[in-house]
């Protein structure tokens, strides 16, 4: 009912994306202003998890409307259909299919005071561009702007002329999981009114971490009178308020909050940094001509949709990882104490089981300037925690996900010859991490006694976590090789073969195994699992026929298990072709094609694998379909969380014809552009170009490559190459044999 209701809403949308289009050709600084292309809207609806509020270049506040809560699909706080908006939070995630954030709640209205201060709006005033949203509240009687620098939130609110002017603050709201941890998320909580303008405190809650921020309010306009509302819940440590204010003749009210890790005093330098004397439309052009700045690194050449489609994957991409530290470069990590970053940079965000596939290698070739940084984030914080990051939400570990794929990040800076940070010390971190078990989802002493997780023995995920830690020990091993720990690589190459011990040549299969020895019988392969769903699932958000393909590290290796190139080819045309369902559902598992699931990161280099078995024309093929149909310019074109970028960074390879199937390789595996023309500057006045000469809805296949005017006959070009510049042009043909 959902998808037919968007449906329905599309034209609205459409027609705010066509004001916003409007304002954007407004002036920019210099160079076309490519936010004109950029759709926020593009995946809040279906399963997308994305937000349409405004953003900064890996910022830490991301305000902007909720409209929902209490379960998975408000991941974000943020449904398209919904026609009722709750109040504006400062922060959230993009695209996760976790719940936390949504700190703040502000909820302007004009006239007396209601029960319910949401209030409907009118799609055709909803407008989103990166760094700016805005909607008029139908019943409240307000129109609503928003914009933001990297630490402080910008509202400016317009009230009607002739009724009194207020604002509900609540801070008790948050993002929560179910509707009664609404009243008992928050632990703490310090409110105080410093001035007539000026609010200030902090609040530690817990959902999916715990954690604590700090917060400054400064009104342009005097608060008239306060009223703190009675409690929801006699459970509650947070007050909410109603504030009034005598907007003026012009009817506005601004407002700014700035927030912190470390505490008001670093709010309050925050504020007055990057907010002290500047006007609310000031900040809307710093944020818009940041975001430019990120998007005309790459210049395309398509349709107005393809070029919604490739910016707004490429603005999804930098809405994170988000830089918490404060502008003097302190911050509180899993210590809990305050640190001082040696860079200024601390970053967190980084949702590190789905991004080490294609965005991490993403910014190493569009945005190199921020690498070193975030090694250096993962390193610090493994010095503080005991181990590198699973995945860190404001500094705190959530141990969402399995395997620890900070490393592969680590070690993909490394061979790429990234120096901006100690590789002996980042080394030392990732050899910790994977041989000494101070986490719930390590047990290495189980790990290397059996050679795989037995599954009567690790209950859940035993066969994805054997194969997702195998590759994070081949990355080990070639970052000992390069240090020249020749001990150490033998120890972790042996272990980056531990796949083979769970391989089934009966089912062709990567089958659960106890202690004994012993496959687990009976055996469903197309039975769905996961951790958080289902007690005992063997798999992580899938089933045997989509996790058998996880051998990143060793794609051949794989090949020869299942008796050659063509035995492999019949077990991957299965995957791809079979009519037969999964057992049981799980939301993450979506954009089936037979049992390949695009929705969800262990299927995302499964089409490139033809590539492998002399079969190059079905990747090209699969590509196509997989950009064309999971890929759209609407509310519901994402087919599945776009899980802080990765989804996007997926579309931004695939449309540019090659993807890291091996993430640290420096390999980019061929499949066929979709875009006629694509320049990315690389730095030094270099620039990377790739074309697509005949490119048509019926030329989708590759008839021949030329790099730099010269036939090229790898299935791959190297990242070395792609930084050097050069013209790589794919010659297309609508022939589709192999």
């Amino acid at each position: 009912m959902r998808m037919k209701k968007t449906t329905i809403l599309l034209c609205a949308m459409m027609l705010a994306m066509a004001c916003t289009k409007k304002s954007n050709k407004e002036e920019t600084t210099g160079g076309e202003d490519l936010t004109q292309y950029v759709n926020p809207f593009i995946g809040t609806a279906f399963t997308g998890h994305t937000f349409p509020g405004a953003t900064y270049p890996l910022g830490m506040m991301q305000p902007g409307p909720e409209t929902g809560n209490f379960s998975w699909e408000y991941c974000s706080g943020y449904f398209y259909d919904d026609e009722r908006i709750n109040g504006f939070s400062q922060n959230r995630l993009n695209g996760t299919g976790c719940v936390d954030l949504g700190d703040l709640l502000m909820q302007p209205f004009s006239g007396g005071k209601r029960d319910d201060l949401s209030s409907r709006f009118d799609k055709t005033t909803e407008k989103a561009s990166p760094g700016y949203y805005a909607v008029e509240l139908s019943e409240n009687d307000v129109k609503v702007e928003i914009t933001t620098t990297p630490h402080v939130a910008f509202h400016r609110y317009t009230f009607a002329k002739d009724k009194a002017a207020n604002v509900l603050a609540d801070f008790q709201s948050g993002l929560v999981w179910q509707k009664e941890r609404l009243h008992t998320h928050v632990l703490d909580n310090e409110v105080t009114f410093e001035n007539d303008r000026t609010i200030t405190g902090y609040t530690r809650r817990r959902e999916w971490v715990e954690r604590t921020y700090y917060f400054v309010i400064e009104f342009d306009k005097p608060i008239l009178a306060s009223e703190k509302l009675n409690p929801q819940d006699p459970r509650e440590k947070a007050p909410r308020y109603i504030l009034t204010f005598d907007p003026g003749e012009d009817s506005t009210l601004h407002m700014k909050i700035a927030m912190s890790t470390t505490g008001i005093e670093g709010a309050k330098a925050n504020l007055a940094a990057e907010a002290s004397g500047k006007e609310f439309d000031q900040a809307h052009r710093e944020a818009k001509a940041e975001w430019n700045r990120y998007l005309s690194r790459v210049q395309i050449e398509g349709t107005n949709d393809q070029k919604t489609n490739f910016y707004t994957s490429l603005y999804h991409l930098y809405i994170q990882p988000n830089n918490i530290a404060d502008v003097d470069g302190r911050y509180v990590g899993p210590a809990r104490e305050i640190t001082q970053s040696p860079t200024g940079k601390y970053y967190s965000t980084l949702s590190q089981w789905d991004t080490f596939r294609a965005a991490f290698p993403m910014y190493t070739i569009l945005s190199p300037e921020i690498v070193s940084d975030l090694v250096n984030s993962m390193v610090d914080y493994s010095g503080q925690q005991g181990h590198l990051p699973i995945w860190a939400l404001m500094g705190q570990e959530t141990f969402t996900m399995i395997g620890n794929h900070s490393i592969p990040m680590i070690v993909d800076a490394t061979l790429k010859g990234f120096t901006g940070f100690d590789a002996e010390k980042a080394y030392g971190e990732i050899k910790k991490s994977i041989t000494t078990s101070n986490h719930p989802k390590s047990d290495w002493d189980i790990y290397d006694k059996y050679g795989y997780y037995p599954y009567d023995l690790i209950k859940t995920e035993s066969v994805s976590r054997t194969l997702e830690c195998g590759f994070d020990d081949y990355c080990a091993a070639l970052m000992a090789q390069k240090l020249g720990k020749t001990d150490d690589y033998a120890f972790f190459m042996k272990r980056a073969n531990y796949y083979k011990n769970l391989f089934d040549k009966e089912s062709n299969t990567m089958r659960p195994k106890d202690a004994n020895g012993k496959w687990l019988t009976p055996f469903d392969p197309y039975e769905l699992a996961h951790a958080d769903s289902q007690v005992g699932g063997h798999y992580t958000e899938g089933n045997a026929l989509q996790y058998t393909w996880h051998v990143l590290q060793d794609i051949p290796g794989l090949i020869e298990l299942m008796g050659g190139k063509e035995e492999a080819t019949k077990v991957l045309d299965y995957l791809f072709h079979t009519k037969q369902e999964s057992t049981g559902k799980l939301s993450d598992v979506t954009g089936l094609i037979g049992q390949y699931a695009h929705g969800n990161e262990p299927s995302h280099h499964v089409a490139y694998l033809y590539s492998w078995l002399n079969r190059p024309k079905e990747t090209q093929r699969l590509v196509r379909q997989i950009t064309s149909d999971f890929y759209q310019n609407k509310p519901d074109g994402l087919i599945g969380n776009d899980d802080c970028g990765q989804m996007s960074a997926w579309y931004l390879f695939s449309a540019m014809g090659f993807y890291p199937v091996n993430p640290v390789s420096g390999e980019m595996v061929f499949g066929a552009p979709q875009l006629p023309k694509v320049s990315i500057q690389v730095g030094e006045g270099k620039t990377f170009t790739v074309e697509a000469k005949n490119l048509s809805a019926e030329n989708m296949y590759v008839d021949k490559i030329e790099w730099n005017g010269r036939p090229f006959d790898q299935q791959f070009i190297s990242y070395a190459d792609i930084m050097q510049g050069g013209t790589l042009v794919f010659y297309m043909t609508s022939a589709s044999q192999s």
